[in-house]
């Protein structure tokens, strides 16, 4: 199969094979009259299987792992087990902080339903912003806390 016609067997774009292609998920092999690159059934079986792991949150550099352990013939299964029950407190995490996130936003709106639009007057830049409560102590309120160093 040329690129477009896996594509569409797998209902990618050409591009997504390409990408998977670049970074070594897919090995294809070169057609020798005219050096386009050729992908069999395995590399369809691959490429779903990547759209797979890709549903469930694994990364790239990660599904690599797990296509290298099985090619290798072990199971990959420990890892992936693995992989997702370190992931999954994190996603709990992001979920919560997300929803404060949207709680503040619901809370602004609500705050500026009623106030008048501003313009710059070099004392303030936007009135909405600014009017909003500061509160420096709640970790929440930044969606990219850094990790403090001793």
């Amino acid at each position: 199969m040329k690129v477009i016609e896996l594509a569409r067997a797998a209902e990618v774009t050409g591009e997504t094979v390409r990408h998977y292609t670049r970074e070594g998920l897919l090995h294809p092999s070169r057609d020798p009259d005219n050096g386009y690159q050729r992908y069999g059934t395995r590399d369809l079986e691959r490429l779903r299987f990547i759209q797979r792991a890709r549903t469930l949150g694994f990364s790239i550099a990660e599904i690599r792992d797990i296509l290298a352990h099985a090619d290798q013939g072990d199971s990959p299964c420990p890892l992936v087990r693995d992989l997702l029950t370190s992931r999954l407190p994190e996603i709990h995490a992001r979920i919560q902080e997300l929803q404060a996130l949207a709680e503040r936003m619901e809370q602004a709106l609500a705050a500026w339903a009623e106030m008048p639009d501003g313009t710059p007057d070099g004392h303030s830049l936007c009135r909405l912003i600014e009017s909003f409560p500061e509160s420096p102590n709640d970790a929440s309120l930044d969606p990219h806390p850094r990790k403090e160093t001793p």
